[in-house]
């Protein structure tokens, strides 16, 4: 599993406060990587993905409020 850490603004979340992992943040290339994974940010600050390891968190100061 990988250990990477990415940090994220909360301009980088979607309306829900989430991401997808695969992630073009991380430079994924979809084709040859995990299925698509929704992954709740807004609710905690961070998350895992549980088939890659990657961890999103929100950058220090950052808050996430729904659009």
């Amino acid at each position: 599993m990988s250990q990477t850490m990415i940090e994220i603004r909360a301009k980088d979340l979607n309306r829900a406060g989430g991401v997808f992992c695969p992630s073009p943040l991380v430079h994924m290339q979809t084709w040859n990587t995990h299925p698509k994974v929704y992954l709740d940010v807004a609710h905690t600050g961070e998350a895992k993905c549980p088939y890659c390891g990657t961890l999103f968190k929100l950058k220090d100061g950052e808050h996430f409020t729904a659009h």
